[in-house]
């Protein structure tokens, strides 16, 4: 049997994720910080005992080296979801406490996610890191979101290199628009939304290919991709005539 570590299992893609993988027939060890949420998961799952649970906060270091420490099963795959998304509302009197809660969570904690759980991942493994398209693109207010997924598709690139030695696969993912708890939140316009099930459905198809790239839905994704193809003069007048607008 399979075994897949989860971040951020508690709500929306990790907790799609943690069921589809269970009734899929893998061993999860579903992490997160509610450990209600992460208990109303396990019984969800068809066979509670393929579902192992891990309660921490990934922004404290010395926690979660300490349970990747704990740890004795060898890791298939290795999800690392846990994030969220904060806004910079007045970018004239910028939010640097904010920026750098958001940095500690998105980057930073994955950071130490990668320090505890790469080591128990053998060859022929993989490992994938969930990002964001929205660093394709300038969005309003995304200053500090949009910053974190920038350096994690970069670091997903150059952690593929250097794990490929050790026959590691590595993913960056990069969802759009997802309904989930957190995009509930959001207050404006969130095009091609599509829901957490098809998510989870498109992300563990590109695993199961082993793809370095997973975006979902593919054809926004694509959309902005072409647009960051675009000069970068263009794409702020882009930028702008939407804020305009």
């Amino acid at each position: 049997m399979k075994t897949v570590l989860i971040t951020g299992a508690s709500s929306g893609i990790g907790q799609q994720l943690a069921l589809d993988y269970l009734n899929a027939g893998w061993q999860v060890i579903a992490c997160g910080r509610n450990l209600d949420k992460l208990a109303a998961l396990k019984q969800q799952a068809a066979e509670p005992d393929h579902c192992q649970t891990l309660s921490f906060d990934v922004t404290e270091r010395a926690t979660v080296l300490a349970v990747g420490q704990q740890l004795t099963q060898r890791l298939d795959l290795v999800i690392l979801n846990a994030g969220t998304s904060l806004y910079i509302e007045d970018a004239k009197h910028f939010d640097s406490e904010r920026f750098t809660r958001l940095i500690t969570i998105n980057l930073l904690g994955m950071g130490y996610c990668l320090e505890a759980f790469t080591r128990h991942i053998p060859p022929g493994g993989q490992l994938a890191l969930v990002g964001s398209s929205a660093y394709l693109f300038p969005f309003t207010r995304a200053e500090a979101y949009g910053a974190s997924k920038a350096a994690i598709a970069y670091l997903a690139q150059s952690l593929s290199l250097d794990l490929k030695p050790h026959q590691i696969t590595v993913s960056l993912i990069t969802p759009g628009f997802v309904a989930t708890p957190l995009t509930d939140q959001n207050d404006f316009p969130m095009p091609m939304r599509i829901s957490v099930s098809r998510a989870a459905a498109d992300i563990r198809r590109g695993l199961a290919k082993r793809k370095a790239l997973i975006s979902t839905p593919a054809s926004f994704v694509f959309f902005l991709r072409l647009l960051n193809r675009l000069p970068y003069r263009v794409q702020l007048w882009l930028a702008h005539s939407l804020v305009r607008s």
